[in-house]
């Protein structure tokens, strides 16, 4: 049986191109660009409510000042150079189709540029257990790169096909936080494949338009947001140009999904875990929280966190993956493949729908909620509802939901981090039950937290034997 994809209540903006329009012009781009994250708009779970939101056209209309990123006072200014080169044309490095054949199974079809090594990436753009859905979505990495693509399954009257024609469209880039800017037109796409098979016009057109020339050295391949820029550009690089149909934007989903078990994922974060999530298909849903993970763990104190793993979105993860994320010791991504539930020694931490668990002995205790965790997630619900009754009480088009929650645990993040580099700092660099409640933790609650932080972070001089929070 086929089932709907549980996409639509997170895409309330989004917009299918016209037929006769599906390549967009650099105009066109201008016009769609979504609202900085400063000013986008609260995600709406109410499916009754989809009618009254407004086009990005209209939100412009709303937000005047989107586009204002002044940095505020006291947070200095961004290299420009950073900026530029954050904010740079997009790097399309390929587009392929992908096609379910009866006989040899998923395939690549077609590809610019058709030197491209694309191997393997006709799994990824097209998940295992896709066929009991009829369209989903699809982040992955391939290499060095990022990909999208659009899945969608179709009814056939053919003995051939079993009845069923399979197709994904995608395309490859240097990083994932523009790649949202393509979803309707990969959409629409791979629609326009299932119903004339082999018309690759648009596919080429809109390749040319949006192809990136690489260096041999690939150096401007970008895998995370540089870290000189958090902070003073936290709408530029957190989330560009945040949109419903961008990972960044579900995070209030995210957060109402796994309720006060999102204090345990923000520790696991922040603590470079290995964290796999589990889930059948509809698998784009998903890949939203992975991006969502990671934005758990974000901080903006320079220096804080550089001799630590970076905590990559891997996204989509097949059986294809499993030499490579052998060799990770950080990540978060997310699979529709059980086998990799018992694969243990390649994560630290699985997650099945809302149940978060370890074989980790040493991170058991910290799947447990303490006092501090509680009292944060109170905070968290409570400032979201004063928000939000702010937006219907006096229409605040500057505020969203997305922003609070990132910039809740962004400041969280800080103020652990910049206790600690106090502490360290002091002639007698000793933990104080006052100091680890300065930090928001709970003394006794988060100790085995705590002492995993200070391990990760190298704040080795900070674990002395009389440990006030820990004897």
């Amino acid at each position: 049986m086929v089932e709907k994809s549980d996409r639509a209540p997170l895409l309330d903006w989004e917009e299918v191109p016209p037929a006769e329009k599906p390549v967009p012009t650099p105009v066109q781009e201008k016009d769609v660009k979504g609202p900085s994250p400063a000013n986008s708009r609260a995600i709406d779970t109410s499916l009754s409510s989809r009618s009254t939101i407004p086009t990005p056209a209209e939100w412009d209309a709303q937000c005047p000042d989107k586009d204002d990123h002044t940095p505020a006072s006291g947070q200095g200014e961004v290299p420009h150079d950073i900026m530029v080169k954050w904010e740079e044309k997009d790097p399309i490095v390929a587009v392929f189709v992908v096609t379910f054949d009866t006989r040899s199974g998923n395939m690549l079809e077609w590809c610019l540029p058709e030197d491209m090594n694309l191997e393997g990436v006709e799994f990824k753009a097209m998940a295992s257990g896709s066929h009991r859905v009829s369209s989903d979505f699809i982040y992955f990495r391939k290499g060095g790169y990022f990909g999208l693509a659009c899945f969608a399954n179709m009814a056939v009257d053919s003995v051939v096909e079993r009845g069923a024609r399979m197709k994904s469209v995608g395309i490859l880039s240097t990083s994932y936080t523009l790649l949202y800017r393509y979803m309707s037109f990969l959409e629409h796409q791979v629609r326009l494949q299932l119903k004339t098979p082999g018309q690759y016009s648009p596919l080429e057109a809109f390749f040319e338009d949006k192809r990136s020339v690489l260096p041999p050295d690939g150096e401007s391949v970008v895998t995370a947001c540089p870290g000189s820029a958090w902070g003073a550009a936290l709408n530029h690089c957190m989330h560009p140009e945040m949109k419903i149909t961008h990972p960044a934007g579900c995070m209030s989903q995210f957060i109402q999904f796994f309720g006060e078990q999102i204090m345990v994922l923000w520790k696991l974060a922040l603590l470079r875990r290995r964290i796999l999530i589990f889930s059948p298909p509809p698998v784009g849903v998903v890949c939203y929280r992975v991006y969502c993970c990671c934005c758990l763990a974000n901080v903006s104190i320079p220096g804080v966190g550089v001799a630590v793993p970076e905590f990559r979105p891997f996204f989509y993860v097949n059986v294809a993956d499993i030499d490579t994320l052998d060799t990770e010791l950080s990540y978060v991504a997310c699979t529709t493949e059980k086998i990799f539930e018992e694969k243990r020694d390649l994560y630290d931490v699985y997650v099945d729908n809302q149940n978060v668990r370890t074989t980790r002995e040493s991170l058991k205790p910290l799947l447990r909620l303490s006092a501090a965790d509680r009292e944060k997630y109170r905070k968290l619900t409570e400032q979201r509802q004063m928000l939000l009754y702010s937006q219907e009480e006096n229409g605040d088009c500057v505020s969203s939901e997305e922003d609070h929650f990132i910039l809740f645990f962004l400041e969280q993040n800080n103020r652990i981090f910049q206790t600690l580099s106090e502490v360290a700092g002091r002639p007698e660099p000793i933990l104080t039950q006052e100091s680890v409640r300065a930090m928001g933790l709970d003394p006794h609650g988060d100790r085995l937290f705590l002492l995993h932080l200070l391990e990760t972070y190298g704040y080795d001089s900070l674990l002395v034997t009389e440990h006030p929070c820990c004897s």
